[in-house]
């Protein structure tokens, strides 16, 4: 799925988990990045004039955010580094088609739904208020466009090849690029990361045509305001762009196979307040319902068939947007077979925990391995990754400390375990819960749906999950990161002094609750 990560690397504390090889390693390591990395170079060969250079440490088979985010990190550590990418603009998926346009539109929209709604009763008085759907989405590419810019711009900076073209795997150490401006290079490294991203799933049986039947990408890009839209998928994408469709005033119903929304991860309870919540704003829902069908009509728009799981009854829901979100799949570059690259059932590439496939020179992160897909997750993957390069160290990145946010309004977020994973393992846990109706900064701005929940282990104390529904979730997360990334417990959190009046006083207040059973504000 997307994540907030945006165009912008961050030098990244690593050391802390790169594994030393022992003593021999710490002596090269201190030497510099030039004793500890001595790549047998082979050559590159062209048939088609490139700038390139003739010689790379590393290979980097797409520029989305694990593979640019690696490169630059690589390059900045002393390697010669290439980055392929066949898109023709840096950011991948995320940055082009999916997490920075997509949060252009839902900011903006909810703009407009506030002004509509809301503005009257905060004593705003406007009038005429009309929707601009072009320059909605002229908006969007600007912010899309000054972003790829920045990402190419850094590579320059740095010294990062880009070869824009589509990568095959031709050698266990060579890569041949189809080159967009025509002809072909070969180019040849010691090292090569596969980061070439995933794709929308197809429906079995359906078309898409990004227009009447829609994924993601044709969703972002919508000529016109459609009056009812259906949304196959109750997950993160598929509220996000639904919200942002019917605060535009589309009438949006999600058909979604499973009984809750907001996929994987999503703690039961906030599910169950997020749902509510939704619904509050107008957007209908069919849970436990499977879709049997998906056909366009002659007249136009578009029939789905749905049939509800409990009693099998069936019912046609006409509309004249279908969105197609049923989850993404691995983009693989062709030639993995070729050179033995070993694959799950599931098409994702094995890689150990350091990331290293079962071909000694080959590795792969992002979305074609397995853990969350999300842009910051390959982000610090391959951060993680060129550092290890550099220093001889081993990779390691603790899929449980990776936070995951949904951009509705209110919004989301969460890192760690949630209840129903906690009982599963069988962990003894205690809970703290802070309501944002008794957080001073949120009566203020009139947002007081949503909570803090945060949940420990009973012995310890030591913090196991924190999740989030509020205006500002996303940003409220990063202090439970930050927590539990060093094994804080939530007294710690508890006695850490607060500005007031701020949201993440509803933090504190969820870890006074766990750690002492009572809050002094609820």
């Amino acid at each position: 799925a997307w994540s907030s990560a945006g165009a912008m690397l961050r030098t990244m504390p690593m050391m802390r988990v790169l594994q030393s090889r022992g003593a021999a390693v710490s002596a090269r390591s201190a030497a510099g990045p030039a004793a500890t990395f001595a790549p047998s170079f082979l050559h590159a060969r062209r048939t088609f004039a490139s700038d390139a250079p003739d010689k790379f440490d590393v290979v980097v088979v797409g520029g989305g955010p694990g593979g640019y985010a690696g490169a630059i990190k690589g390059a900045q550590m002393g390697l010669k580094v290439a980055c392929i990418e066949k898109r023709g603009a840096l950011g991948g998926t995320c940055l082009n088609v999916g997490c920075i346009p997509s949060k252009s539109l839902l900011h903006n929209s909810h703009l407009y739904h506030m002004a509509k709604t809301e503005f009257s009763m905060r004593g705003i008085e406007v009038s005429d208020i009309k929707l601009n759907l072009d320059k909605m989405m002229s908006e969007k590419e600007k912010s899309v466009k000054g972003l790829t810019g920045g990402i190419e711009m850094l590579f320059k900076k740095n010294g990062v090849t880009y070869i824009k073209g589509a990568g095959k795997i031709t050698g266990t150490n060579q890569v041949s690029v189809d080159l967009l401006d025509g002809g072909q290079q070969v180019v040849s490294a010691d090292k090569i990361v596969l980061a070439t991203g995933s794709e929308v799933t197809p429906f079995p049986g359906v078309e898409i045509d990004e227009e009447a039947i829609v994924t993601s990408t044709g969703a972002l890009s919508l000529k016109s305001v459609p009056k009812k839209m259906v949304v196959i998928g109750g997950g993160v994408i598929g509220l996000e762009l639904g919200s942002v469709w019917e605060r535009l005033g589309a009438e949006v119903t999600v058909v979604e196979f499973l009984g809750a929304v907001g996929g994987a991860g999503m703690d039961p309870e906030v599910s169950k307040t997020f749902l509510q919540i939704l619904k509050k704003q107008g957007i209908k829902f069919k849970l436990s319902t499977k879709v049997t069908g998906v056909t366009k009509k002659s007249g136009g728009g578009v029939t789905v068939g749905t049939e509800a799981s409990k009693d099998g009854s069936k019912e046609d829901i006409d509309a004249d947007v279908v969105l197609m979100c049923i989850g993404r799949r691995p983009v693989l570059p062709p030639g993995l077979s070729d050179v033995g690259v070993k694959l799950t059932e599931r098409n994702q590439v094995i890689v150990d925990e350091h990331f290293k496939t079962n071909v000694p020179s080959i590795y792969a992160i992002g979305d074609i391995i397995h853990g969350p897909m999300l842009a910051h997750k390959a982000e610090d993957e391959g951060g993680l990754l060129m550092e290890s390069f550099a220093t001889g160290g081993e990779p390691h990145l603790d899929y449980n400390l990776v936070p995951s946010v949904v951009y509705t309004s209110p919004e989301v977020a969460w890192i760690g375990k949630n209840e129903d994973q906690l009982k599963a393992e069988g962990v003894d846990y205690a809970k703290g819960k802070f309501p944002f109706a008794a957080n001073s900064r949120a009566k203020t701005v009139n947002e007081t749906d949503g909570f803090v929940k945060v949940l420990t282990d009973k012995a310890t104390d030591k913090i196991l999950g924190v999740h989030i529904i509020n205006q500002q979730a996303g940003e409220m997360i990063h202090e439970a990161c930050l927590a539990m990334e060093y094994g804080a417990s939530s007294e710690d959190m508890a006695r850490v002094c607060h500005a007031h009046p701020t949201l993440t006083e509803a933090l504190k207040g969820a870890c006074q609750i766990a750690s002492y059973g009572k809050a002094i504000n609820c």
